[in-house]
């Protein structure tokens, strides 16, 4: 077992990390504060690899892919939320689940009516791609790398965002007491809406980051969506600290897990035992979730903690 290969993994994992925490913030966001459970969250992962997929196609340029991921994955956030999410705050969660459920269908339609059924490819631009030699002579993708700088910059800027301003403020606020600042003349209408499209914002940029390294079809948010949902649970319901940390936790698991469980299965039980190794390996990340639940209900960083 290469000691190379293993620092590759890991490096693979903080970058796979760095994403699903851009994912999977903005669904703590819109569920601490606003008290809803979106599962078109991953929808909106969705059309932001779209969006840049197809701009970058007839512009030629990956920014301004990347760039067109954010701004409409954020805007469709606002429409959502003004006509769909506004009517669903003071509904169970049975009823949010069934109609954000549905939201899933009308992307996943209109995506595929739009753009057909064929996976479209987000190139990487050839100042990105090709490898980069880090220190102990590890050669490593330099669009992961960017990656990883990019989603910590993104953390720290969302943190700072979160803890030094007046939005971050009423944001946390909201998760503590709505009533409060809504009698103390916070328009809640407009943070809700801020706030959801923050998140719709950073699942379009994750969505598009990932599809030049995956290639961009309907229905992949979905499995973003479920890992996400983990890595909500793990990190603590509104808790952006937390969520930072098991989305790293969560993706090391998954990345070291997927490849060295295989690995350990063939050396203690021969060849055949690789399908069992690879089997455990999928279901790591959720044996994970149980036992941080089961030691700690709330969360590593849930509010009763």
């Amino acid at each position: 077992m290469s000691l190379l290969l293993i620092v590759e993994q890991l490096l693979n994992g903080i970058q796979l990390g760095v994403m699903l925490f851009l994912v999977s913030s903005g669904l703590t966001l819109v569920f601490g504060v606003m008290g809803l459970i979106n599962l078109a969250h991953g929808s909106l992962y969705m059309v932001g690899a779209f969006a840049a997929a197809y701009v970058a196609s007839i512009t030629g340029s990956f920014l301004a892919g990347i760039a067109a991921s954010v701004v409409v994955a954020g805007l469709v956030g606002v429409l959502v939320e003004c006509t769909v999410m506004r009517k669903l705050y003071a509904r169970d969660h049975l009823d949010q689940v069934l109609a954000t459920f549905a939201l899933i269908l009308i992307f996943s339609e209109g995506t595929r009516l739009i753009f057909g059924s064929f996976p479209l490819y987000l190139s990487i631009p050839d100042y990105l791609s090709g490898p980069v030699t880090l220190p102990g002579g590890i050669n490593y993708s330099l669009y992961r790398l960017v990656l990883i700088v990019v989603g910590l910059c993104i953390a720290v800027a969302l943190h700072l965002l979160i803890s030094k301003t007046r939005l971050g403020i009423q944001i946390r606020a909201g998760e503590s007491d709505r009533e409060m600042i809504a009698a103390l003349g916070v328009n809640i209408s407009k943070l809700y809406t801020v706030i959801f499209a923050i998140g719709a914002a950073l699942a379009g940029l994750s969505g598009a980051l990932v599809g030049a390294i995956q290639s961009v079809q309907v229905g992949m948010g979905e499995p973003v969506l479920i890992i996400a949902f983990v890595v909500v649970v793990i990190g603590g319901i509104g808790s952006i600290k937390g969520t930072f940390y098991a989305a790293i936790l969560v993706g090391l698991v998954d990345t070291l897990g997927g490849y060295l469980l295989p690995i350990s299965f063939i050396s203690l039980f021969g060849p055949e035992a690789h399908e069992t190794g690879a089997t455990i390996a999928s279901m790591l990340v959720y044996i994970l979730m149980a036992l941080v639940l089961l030691f700690k209900p709330a969360g590593l960083y849930g509010a009763s903690q």
